[in-house]
């Protein structure tokens, strides 16, 4: 059984289609057990779709590329 914590490292991977099947099944079984995880859950699907609903902002191309640039270099 996948802990609380290894769930939330899932999150991202789980709502792009990127997990296997075997990932999935866990995933869900422990979503079935877990009402904080769906809760989790449920609170980042609102997030990203308040977020989808803004507008772009305009950001300065230094600042992009800044932003980008640390993107690309981070590592979990």
């Amino acid at each position: 059984m996948q802990t609380c914590q290894e769930i939330a490292t899932l999150l991202s991977d789980y709502l792009e289609g990127r997990l296997s099947l075997w990932e999935r099944m866990l995933f869900g079984l422990h979503l079935g057990m877990c009402a904080s995880c769906r809760a989790y859950l449920r609170q980042l699907r609102m997030t990203i779709g308040s977020a989808r609903q803004l507008e772009p902002a305009d950001i300065p191309p230094d600042v992009m590329e800044a932003l980008i640039r640390r993107f690309r270099d981070w590592k979990p």
